[in-house]
């Protein structure tokens, strides 16, 4: 495989491996397993060819997009499939079973009693706006890098899309929705009474659903939200990813962003989305994923010079160094 890189081995064994687990896992909560078989291997044969057709000579601007941009195309629809495939393994969500991991841990649920603390507009607003940050932070530092130097973009896409994998694998081994669900049903899922009780509320504060980015955020999720992403939080897991190249490439902002990074963290608890578990499981799962990903990076890909290049240039999309 002449022209392949680090992300496309990783996202290559991604279509492969869930494929394998539909084909030999599904059952009556995959009702189109045939048809999602199909379109994974599709998908690694559209790949291989469009790999195959860059490498063979000066490519027009669309091809050379698609062939270092498909990754980033492809992350909604892998998110949203880990919803669909999320009940194989388990007959059910696992958030009974995260509920009482708190409670052993902590004595309490920490995700109710954190709003339940601070329940005021000002300190929602902020985490909320932390929590909506995510999204910023990954566009923000991939236009960043892609307007700075092309290897630097490329390095930054291939270890993100290699901890996204990681955690839309785990999505399908292990669903856990998230805290939201002891104030309502979710995927018409319901925690049992006994870890409902855990809960010393049913309703979010006024004040908090009063707050223009706890709106935004509740139509963001009405909209896009895949039920079982919860463990490990990818939240955590990609802000920090960004947070390790701001740090490796963009120096200027690596303090401010580490900053807002912390506050995301928090925000996943105090905006009932994650249980703390989650957030520990995110730390961790960055703390081996990314080493590893950076690592794989440099293995399957010739690294770029020390020196940046500026993205202007050569009209290719991939600069040479």
């Amino acid at each position: 495989m002449k022209h392949y890189t680090f992300v496309d081995y990783a996202t290559q064994a991604y279509l492969a491996l869930v494929g394998l687990l539909i084909l030999l896992f599904h059952n009556h909560t995959v009702p189109a397993w045939p048809r999602l078989v199909a379109a994974h291997a599709a998908a690694l044969v559209l790949i291989h060819g469009l790999i195959r057709l860059h490498g063979r000579g000066r490519p027009g601007w669309l091809l050379d997009f698609l062939r270092h941009f498909y990754p980033v195309l492809l992350y909604t629809a892998f998110f949203i499939e880990t919803g669909m495939l999320n009940r194989m393994f388990f007959p059910d969500y696992l958030d009974p079973l995260v509920a009482r991991w708190e409670q052993w841990l902590f004595g309490c649920q920490p995700s109710v009693l954190f709003m339940e603390a601070l329940p005021w507009l000002a300190v929602s607003e902020l985490f909320y706006a932390a929590y909506f940050s995510y999204y910023i932070m990954i566009a923000g530092v991939g236009l960043a890098l892609f307007l700075r130097h092309r290897r630097q973009f490329f390095h930054y896409v291939s270890v993100v899309s290699f901890l996204f994998y990681v955690c839309y694998l785990i999505y399908i081994i292990l669903p856990v929705i998230g805290s939201r669900t002891f104030f309502r049903q979710v995927d018409g899922y319901a925690l049992p009474e006994p870890i409902q009780q855990l809960a010393v509320t049913d309703e979010y504060p006024a004040a908090v659903q009063a707050g223009v980015f706890f709106q935004i955020m509740k139509w963001i999720y009405r909209e896009f939200e895949s039920p079982g992403s919860a463990f490990p939080s990818s939240h955590v897991a990609v802000a920090l990813c960004t947070v390790f190249f701001s740090f490796r490439y963009l120096r200027r902002i690596r303090y401010a962003h580490l900053g807002v990074a912390v506050l995301l963290c928090l925000s996943t608890v105090y905006c009932r989305y994650h249980y703390v578990v989650d957030v520990l499981a995110g730390l961790v799962t960055a703390a081996v994923v990314i080493p590893l990903g950076n690592w794989l990076y440099f293995r399957f890909s010739r690294p770029a010079p020390a020196d940046a290049t500026p993205a202007s240039g050569p009209p290719s999309i991939a600069q040479k160094p």
